[in-house]
């Protein structure tokens, strides 16, 4: 037996994993954070850990939420470890550990408590991670969808709210009623203009209330949009044995993450922020050329090697990208299609970003998981894969790979989960994609006509033709053929 993570227990660490050494009674809340997972652990509170180390910002400390299950199941495993938890980075060959101090509460999963912690001046910033299918997002035009049953009754019944943007709504008013400042909201979510999305939901649901707080909140509270990058798969049984074996401690619940980290945040912060920028944060006036690089090489990159990979039989990332056919898949279509649309950002060279992403795609320590990537496509695919298919449709370029892409995603949906060498098909449009899939083997335009996903997309004879060329290969012979055939066209 290991070491129970408490705050008293600290000192009986061993000497090779790193613990607090600011004291942490000494913090106190200046952020509040739904959706209290692992992204969030490994990302956000670790950069806040690093700046508490230096002697700085401790009156920036992170106050827990969220309004889902999995936030219960959090709260419970973290009380009685002083809302402390192990991060460890899966360096290749040099893994290591430290204990992260940067929460300091978790209010109870109620909306009468978060909107009481929300109203607390002493909260300055919200942040989210609230995954891209949290902000009630109408499928067909990517705006905030005001007829959400959810919104509808938020907004009949504004003192009882039951969505985030309710009690944020809520608490915003009760601060403008005391004449009290409000917070930023930032997401942190991987939505393209995450911090423009969050303000269309919040504003929108204001409208829905009350048009003077909707103005109010329009002025006074920014949003400014950030792009966040850390690869954090799930913590399982594997990964909290892992920390008791290799560093001694029983963590309820531990993360594991790759050792690279990105964050870049436009600097619109209406009640101030934490001095980030000393230990690693990029601060921006404008965030979109870095957010579209990491949307369109990283989650683009995951998302076309993903149902190629499980086709194949792959179950983990690292093994699929050694894979050479499935490597030169994923060069050939970056190199051809994504890469050469992306507007220019200063201090990056795009093949070396690539490359770089290539490495972290190969750590076999991560152990990150065909599944994970194919998971919730359809939701995944219009923010990494559709606008890049939008923009080459535009400007006149090639969809060829990118249509592939969406072939090897139609393949998998037909057959998702009937072996168990194919992972289950885990999506919130399950049904219809299944039943579009099927369809296409008759009538190619039936997978592309899933409005909910493609909008006018389907429209497009140029992207109709290649889809059908590429169904009809896959099909006649099989995704490795597929993928060998576009990259040797060269």
């Amino acid at each position: 037996m290991g070491v129970s993570l408490t705050q008293e227990s600290l000192a009986a660490v061993r000497h090779e994993v790193g613990v607090p050494s600011y004291d942490r009674r000494g913090l106190r809340p200046g952020i509040l954070h739904i959706g209290l997972g692992n992204f969030h652990r490994s990302h956000m509170a670790t950069y806040l850990d690093r700046l508490f180390e230096q002697g700085q910002a401790h009156d920036w400390a992170i106050i827990g939420s969220g309004v889902m299950p999995a936030d219960v199941l959090m709260r419970r495993r973290l009380r009685p470890q002083d809302w402390l938890f192990t991060v460890v980075d899966l360096e290749p060959g040099a893994m290591s550990a430290r204990v992260v101090g940067a929460m300091v509460d978790f209010v109870p999963v109620a909306s009468a408590a978060i909107v009481e912690a929300l109203a607390d001046p002493r909260v300055r910033i919200v942040s989210l991670t609230i995954t891209e299918g949290g902000y009630f997002l109408d499928a067909s035009t990517g705006r905030f969808d005001s007829d959400h049953p959810r919104i509808r009754a938020d907004a009949a019944d504004p003192a009882r709210p039951r969505t985030v943007f309710g009690m944020m709504v809520k608490a915003l008013a009760e601060r403008r009623a005391k004449g009290q400042p409000p917070f930023t909201v930032l997401s942190c979510d991987n939505l393209p203009g995450n911090g423009d999305v969050t303000r269309r939901s919040v504003v929108g649901l204001a409208e829905l209330i009350d048009n003077d707080l909707a103005g109010w909140i329009r002025r006074e509270v920014t949003f400014p949009n950030s792009m966040v990058d850390c690869i954090t798969p799930p913590t399982t049984a594997r990964e909290r044995a892992l920390v008791s074996r290799r560093f001694g401690i029983e963590d309820a619940a531990p993360v594991v993450c790759e050792p690279f980290r990105q964050w870049v945040v436009e600097d619109r912060f209406c009640a101030g922020r934490p001095p980030l920028e000393k230990v690693g944060v990029e601060f921006v006036d404008d965030v979109s050329t870095y957010e579209k690089m990491k949307l369109r090489i990283l989650n683009a990159g995951h998302a076309s090697i993903a149902y190629a990979a499980a086709l194949l039989g792959y179950r983990h990332v690292h093994r699929a990208i050694a894979d050479a056919d499935i490597r030169d898949w994923l060069l050939a279509l970056q190199k051809r299609e994504i890469m050469p649309a992306l507007e220019e950002v200063e201090g990056v060279a795009y093949p070396a970003y690539l490359a770089r992403i290539l490495e972290r795609f190969g750590n076999a320590e991560i152990g990150d998981t065909v599944s994970r990537l194919c998971a919730n496509g359809s939701t995944r695919q219009p923010k990494f894969i559709l606008p890049a298919i939008r923009d080459a449709l535009a400007r006149g370029l090639p969809v060829e790979g990118l249509a592939l892409e969406l072939a090897l995603w139609c393949c998998y949906c037909r057959v998702a989960g009937k072996t168990s060498q194919v992972p289950a098909l885990s999506d919130p449009l399950s049904v219809r994609l299944r039943a579009g899939a099927r369809e296409a083997v008759r009538d190619p335009r039936a997978f592309l006509e899933i409005h909910e996903v493609f909008n006018d997309l389907a429209d497009s004879q140029k992207l109709q033709g290649a889809f059908a060329r590429w169904l009809d290969i896959i099909d006649g012979q099989d995704a490795r053929a597929a993928i060998r055939r576009y990259v040797a066209k060269g």
